[in-house]
């Protein structure tokens, strides 16, 4: 035990002084659900294998340090996914999931550096039209030690555009409400972004000139960050495909904040546009390279 735990700790100081790779990715039901399966409707279905398949292809070629997930299963789902990406070299021995009001779809990180630390916000209170309620899926916080110091990542996954009330036909006020919890929340734990170091990512299920994604960065005068540009290979910025009306959105965001921006590798992201992409999921990742600080 004492030689696999000083070889983890070895590789985790080797990482802390190079670049890092930190991607966000919604898997699209990386659980059991009712879904379309090769023309069939499917109740209570697991993702198919030849999904599962395409995402440990796409994971292995992004070849992230850090690696965010939406719409993960509990916990035996991202251990199932742990140990598959282990058999085929790609070894993330830190991981933890958010379970969270949404019993189904949770927030979680893959890693190869250890946690520094995990705060796991699962009753993030809001009101929605006059009730209390929570932030669906809540926030996951994991904070990690670099030669630069530390950094803190945020995943968040906002209410989607489905919803049965009739009251909130498109999630638009639950989806508002959820942001401006996160943007508080982000800002009680750093009241100076300014200073403060860290990235808050995954999938907003909004445009980005819409009202949640703007609150969510911008409440009033105080601002948590700017969102990065991204684009892909063809310098094409969506990430969600919705395959009913086939059309394309950007929904999927890295927001970072000022005090860590300037180690943000030209200043931007990338919408990843490998093989295998249609495959997985839904929707595409987005991944930042933050550089390693010059050594006085």
């Amino acid at each position: 035990m004492k030689t696999v735990s000083s070889l983890l700790l070895f590789l985790a100081l080797a990482t802390l002084a190079r670049a890092l790779t930190v991607a966000t990715y919604n898997v699209e039901n990386y659980t059991v659900a009712d879904r379309m399966v090769e023309g069939v409707f499917r109740p209570a279905y697991p993702k198919p294998e030849r999904e599962k398949a395409a995402l440990r292809q796409i994971i292995a070629r992004m070849a992230p340090d850090i690696l965010a997930l939406q719409e993960m299963g509990p916990q035996p789902f991202l251990d199932e996914l742990q140990r598959d990406l282990r058999k085929e070299g790609r070894d993330y021995p830190f991981a933890t999931v958010l379970e969270a009001a949404d019993a189904d779809r949770h927030v979680a990180v893959l890693s190869k550096l250890p946690f520094k630390q995990v705060r796991r916000h699962a009753a993030v209170p809001i009101m929605l039209l006059g009730k209390k309620e929570v932030v669906k899926r809540g926030v996951l916080e994991v904070t990690f030690a670099t030669a630069g110091g530390d950094f803190t990542l945020f995943i968040v996954h906002l209410k989607s555009r489905r919803t049965e009330r009739p009251d909130d036909p498109e999630g638009e006020v639950q989806r508002q409400a959820e942001a401006e919890a996160v943007h508080d929340l982000v800002l009680a734990r750093f009241p100076d972004p300014a200073a403060a170091r860290f990235l808050v990512c995954g999938d907003w299920n909004d445009t980005r000139d819409s009202k949640p994604v703007r609150s969510l960065g911008k409440r009033g005068e105080t601002e948590l960050g700017e969102i990065l540009r991204a684009t892909d290979s063809r310098g094409e910025a969506w990430t969600y495909h919705y395959r009913r009306e086939d059309s394309y959105e950007r929904i999927d965001f890295i927001l970072v904040s000022p005090g860590l921006k300037p180690s943000v590798d030209d200043g931007r992201a990338q919408v990843y546009d490998g093989p295998g992409v249609p495959d997985a999921s839904d929707h595409r990742p987005v991944i930042v390279l933050l550089k390693p600080d010059p050594v006085d």
